[in-house]
């Protein structure tokens, strides 16, 4: 399977996206609850906890992203992803591989 790339949003809500260095891990983890968007990912960082949330509008995600809907089914209630880019206005990272439910 080709590499899965997703884009950080809301980072301005929590720490802002000026600490986010290529290589960081990240944790992905469902949020079935979230009343905005029940199709929500929360991404956190160790030491932080909650930093943002993966891309889930053709507002946000940028470039090749998947969407937060596009991911959903193919990982479990948690996942990881590492940092690639800093971008002015978001962090766009991949997914671990070892994070995908195998079919």
């Amino acid at each position: 399977m080709d590499k899965i790339y997703f884009t950080i949003t809301g980072t301005r809500h929590y720490f802002g996206h000026e600490f986010f260095e290529t290589g960081m891990k990240v944790r992905l983890v469902k949020e079935p609850d979230n009343e905005n968007d029940r199709e929500a990912i929360r991404v956190e960082m160790p030491g932080l906890g909650k930093c943002g949330y993966v891309a889930n509008s053709t507002y946000t995600v940028e470039g090749e992203s998947w969407s937060a809907g596009r991911i959903y089914d193919k990982i479990g209630e948690k996942a990881e992803g590492e940092v690639l880019y800093k971008l002015p206005r978001c962090v766009i990272c991949s997914l671990s591989e070892e994070s995908l439910i195998k079919a």
